[in-house]
């Protein structure tokens, strides 16, 4: 019966004497998918230069007034002018500003916002009002000109209120005296076209130019802490990155010990997080409003509110309790196999004792992975700013002409301000209906595959790297002496030489799932709307299925790029071999492989727990010691989370050596196990202590098959 179901995967490997581990005359391997790699990062560099010549990063950055200027950009004349003035704040309440993103009214930069009541018809009556006045007004204005002229030019606002800078946005001074609004101290002002108007009614159009500019108000105060923290969060990642050198270190030399106090230290860690978030819970009993739950609160851009929530402390809590105690039963239920596992750490441990050079190879990893990261959001930013501005026809009366776009070199002479005198061409947003703009989406489509192409092919770079250097390892009879002088250094070349193909065409594999992936998450947002069951629950299944393949590949991919180091095949056929290898080795996989990887996902998590935890007490201020250090943000969430997700890049980087080591030891054993018996004519690669672990499994395994067989032959 064994023998029919391995047959079913391949015969076992046969015994050759020539066999001495990865082979060193080889070919190159899956050619057309190097040429076409090479093709796709040329294009790559075109779309890259294309977007730096059009793209216009000062678009997100500064805002822009009705000609299409940028308020503020250093070298220009309105470089002392960072502020954007609306001419009547109150045009913006109108429903179309949510839909077209633009206010229907006269923009420019000024200076200053103002900080006084003024209308036009009082300030004109007196010099010095006036020239203060003329601050708000475009160019062109003299003390000759009439009301009604200026007026009819539209080259000053009617009125001006007290406003205050938001944003680099002059808003009105709102207030409030218990129930009423004011603005600068007063409930009503004048129009300047003889109305008296209540204060209040100036709140719909602050409210419509919020909601316009409120995700790039949350994404410049995220930028703006970034800027006064950027400093720290590096020193977070340069103590992520030592405390993972450092463990790693100790792991090679403490092997046992080392995994001992990472699993107390982790359930440490998660059990002080549960007790923080308990007494956050109950310090927030009593407090008003913190009674108010997540759903009535709602969304807001200022994350800090959640904290003053104790059902926010409570989900918390309940997250940590339940991730505690699946830790702990697996830590119970896997005790035999965890003592295993520690044992094969070990062994890894004294494979990376001989390729020490192979702790600092994340490092290459990781900068390769910083340039591919650069250019991508580089590009991305280019690309989004390459349009060009685009104006539009505004009016306030009915005009068969309004939304048409024009140009404002010639609007006062076209025949469309002819027909509608009230209108006016304004800045609308940034568009363009060129070749290139037409495939805009495209070309961010391509930036967006090549990303993941490129970054699946740098890490499938470094594990067939780590993975042709451990296997020199392992295939050394005599170790040390049989090794080659710089195994990593061979690896690469190897790999690079020989197998770019191979690498190209495993990552663009798992760049297609990816890709797909993301355009499910896309298309997962837009059906959000439609309150469709039966279109939720397919894109769920969708989801889950493509994240499941997803994973998959990234098991398969890994094995077959050790096969690949090892013998030097093509993609498809170390894929195949590989997946036959651990078929007809199902049990070792599933007992030994996974549980390793639980424990360096342990490992992980006490690096992320440790730094996290210091970072939150830093930027937080809860510690004394740190309140003059720290930065002040406005969200010190951000630089947390930053520090927490590279803090898990990081000690993933370095803990994949370890990883990359363990699945190369395994698969070689394997191959090892079928090629030779241990007797003196064919005698085991496998040092004596790491047959000793593996076939303390085996042993247990014969007693659960002679169970099951004897319970069919009842049946």
């Amino acid at each position: 019966m064994e023998l029919e179901e391995k047959s079913k995967f391949g015969e076992p490997r046969k015994y050759d004497p020539s066999f001495k581990g990865p082979l060193h005359n080889r070919g190159c391997t899956d050619i057309v998918c190097c040429i076409l790699f090479i093709l796709a990062i040329l294009g790559y560099i075109a779309v890259g230069i294309l977007a730096w010549s059009q793209g216009d990063p000062r678009k997100v950055i500064y805002p822009t007034d009705s000609r299409g200027q940028f308020c503020g950009h250093a070298g220009t004349p309105l470089e002392k002018k960072p502020l954007l003035f609306y001419f009547n704040i109150m045009k913006c309440a109108s429903p179309m500003v949510l839909l077209e993103f633009q206010c229907p009214t006269t923009q420019m930069c000024v200076e200053k916002c103002p900080d006084k009541f003024m209308t036009l018809i009082k300030a004109y009556t007196n010099k010095k009002d006036f020239e203060y006045y003329k601050q708000f007004c475009q160019e062109g204005v003299t003390n000759s000109m009439g009301i009604p002229e200026i007026l009819r030019l539209r080259l000053c606002p009617a009125m001006l209120t007290p406003s205050r800078p938001f944003t680099r946005r002059c808003f009105p001074a709102l207030g409030q005296k218990g129930s009423v609004i004011t603005v600068g101290n007063h409930t009503h002002f004048e129009d300047g076209n003889g109305n008296t108007l209540n204060a209040k009614d100036l709140v719909d159009g602050v409210k419509n130019a919020t909601v316009v500019i409120e995700a790039r108000q949350v994404v410049m105060k995220i930028f703006e802490d970034y800027t006064q923290s950027w400093y720290w969060i590096l020193l977070g990642l340069v103590i992520a990155m030592v405390t993972s050198l450092l463990f790693i270190i100790l792991l090679r030399f403490l092997a046992g010990i080392m995994v001992w106090i990472m699993i107390v230290l982790v359930i440490a860690v998660i059990g002080y997080g549960i007790f923080h978030c308990y007494m956050e819970y109950a310090a927030l009993k009593g407090e008003p409003g913190a009674d108010v739950t997540l759903q009535d609160l709602g969304f807001q851009t200022d994350f800090a509110v959640y904290l003053q929530i104790r059902q926010t402390w409570l989900a918390f809590m309940i997250i940590l309790a339940i991730l505690e105690v699946i830790i702990i039963l697996l830590l119970i239920f896997l005790r035999k196999r965890v003592l295993i596992a520690i044992a094969l750490i070990k062994e890894a441990s004294r494979a990376i004792g001989h390729v020490m050079s192979s702790l600092f190879y994340p490092l290459f990893t990781f900068l390769l992975l910083s340039m591919v990261i650069a250019y991508w959001a580089v590009t991305a930013v280019f690309l989004s700013t390459s349009n060009e501005p685009v104006y539009k026809v505004f009016n306030e009366t009915d005009c068969e002409h309004s939304r048409k776009t024009c140009n404002p070199a010639n609007f006062s002479t076209s025949p469309m301000k002819y027909l509608c005198p009230d209108s006016e061409c304004l800045f609308a947003f940034y568009g363009g209906e060129t070749v290139y703009h037409k495939y805009l989406i495209g070309l961010q489509f391509y930036n967006v595959f090549l990303f993941f192409w490129c970054a699946n092919f740098v890490t499938a770079l470094g594990q067939m790297t780590l993975a042709g250097a451990f296997a020199s390892y392992y295939w050394a009879f005599v170790k040390p002496d049989d090794m080659p002088a710089f195994p990593v250094f061979s690896a690469l070349g190897r790999s690079l030489r020989y197998h770019t193909g191979t690498l190209a065409f495993g990552a663009f594999i798992l760049s297609v799932v990816q890709i797909i992936r993301v355009l499910l998450e896309y298309l997962d947002h837009k059906l959000k709307g439609a309150k469709n069951k039966f279109a939720t629950f397919l894109m769920c299944c969708l989801k889950c299925c493509f994240w499941c393949l997803e994973k998959c590949i990234k098991f398969l991919n890994r094995n077959a790029y050790i096969m690949v180091a090892i013998y030097g095949k093509n993609f498809c056929t170390s894929a195949r071999d590989a997946f036959f290898l651990l078929m007809r080795n199902m049990i070792r996989v599933a007992v030994l492989d996974k549980v390793t990887d639980f424990l360096l996902f342990l490992g992980k998590l006490l690096i992320v727990g440790l730094v996290g935890v210091f970072a939150f007490f830093f930027f937080s201020g809860r510690v004394k010691a740190f309140e003059d250090t720290a930065p002040h943000l406005h969200y010190y969430w951000v630089p947390i989370l930053t520090v927490v997700i590279g803090s898990y890049l990081i000690a993933h980087g370095f803990f994949s050596v370890y990883a990359m080591c363990v699945d190369t030891l395994f698969l070689c054993f394997c191959e090892d196990l079928e090629r030779n018996d241990g007797s003196a004519e064919r005698p085991y690669y496998m040092s004596s202590t790491l047959h000793e672990i593996l076939w303390k499994n085996e042993a247990e395994e014969p007693t659960s098959s002679s169970a099951q067989q004897q319970d069919n032959e009842d049946l």
